[in-house]
């Protein structure tokens, strides 16, 4: 953006019948290859001539910053405490609100300029610890008691082995959430900011284990493992 010099009169249109500040003109590209061309619209700002311009950019990460973007809110059946068991279902999901989900819309301006930007979370790549990674494009349908040992029906998991050889005997989990971000200013200009948050849990995994029954009424004996 530039300060016009000289000034258009006052009987200008792009003055909008104002009598102070200043007249700018904000000067783009626009087109491909041979259709490369400048575009310009004037724009009306107030105050004194070296007031500072903020390209629109810089808006739309202001914008972005007001939305306090969190990392995904992590939900698994079983949950913390609880023990999975190898080859049975395990589900994911996410709890979702304005801020670790969306939709959410905020805009920031200066004098003669605004910015809105709208985030969404487009899908989150969960990483579970045994090497398999999954993207899950929806948050994940909440586990309930009713829904029994069935798959989840658009997030989950089943595990093959035993977390009893990890640390804690517990198998590190974690939820990227991909934000697709879209701005869009009052002078006609737009982008896209792609950006991710992180959280993380563990689940504990383990295994039926057989109880030994002495038919002639004797203690029931458990076989021997790892203290998990």
């Amino acid at each position: 953006m530039r300060r016009e010099e000289p000034q258009p009169p006052l009987t200008d249109a792009r003055w909008q019948g104002h009598t102070d500040g200043s007249i700018w003109a904000c000067v783009r590209q626009q087109g491909y290859a041979d259709g490369e061309h400048l575009v310009t619209k004037w724009v009306w700002l107030p105050g004194e001539p070296d007031t500072v311009v903020i390209d629109p950019v810089t808006l739309a990460y202001r914008a972005v910053a007001e939305m306090q973007l969190a990392k995904p809110m992590i939900r698994t059946a079983p949950g913390v405490g609880q023990i999975g068991l190898v080859n049975m279902p395990v589900w994911l999901w996410v709890a979702k609100t304005e801020n670790t989900w969306g939709p959410i819309e905020r805009s920031a301006s200066v004098p003669g300029l605004s910015v809105t930007a709208k985030a969404q979370v487009t899908a989150v790549d969960w990483a579970l610890g045994d090497g398999t990674t999954l993207r899950c494009e929806v948050p994940g349908t909440p586990y309930a008691e009713s829904m029994g040992v069935n798959d989840s029906p658009d997030c989950g998991h089943r595990y093959k082995m035993t977390s009893r050889e990890l640390p804690n005997c517990k198998y590190p989990v974690t939820a990227t959430a991909q934000w697709k971000i879209t701005w869009e200013s009052t002078l006609g200009d737009n982008g896209q900011i792609d950006m991710t948050q992180q959280a993380a849990t563990q689940l504990r995994i383990g295994e039926a284990v057989p109880v030994l029954v002495d038919p002639n009424g004797g203690d029931a004996v458990a076989p021997s493992g790892s203290a998990c």
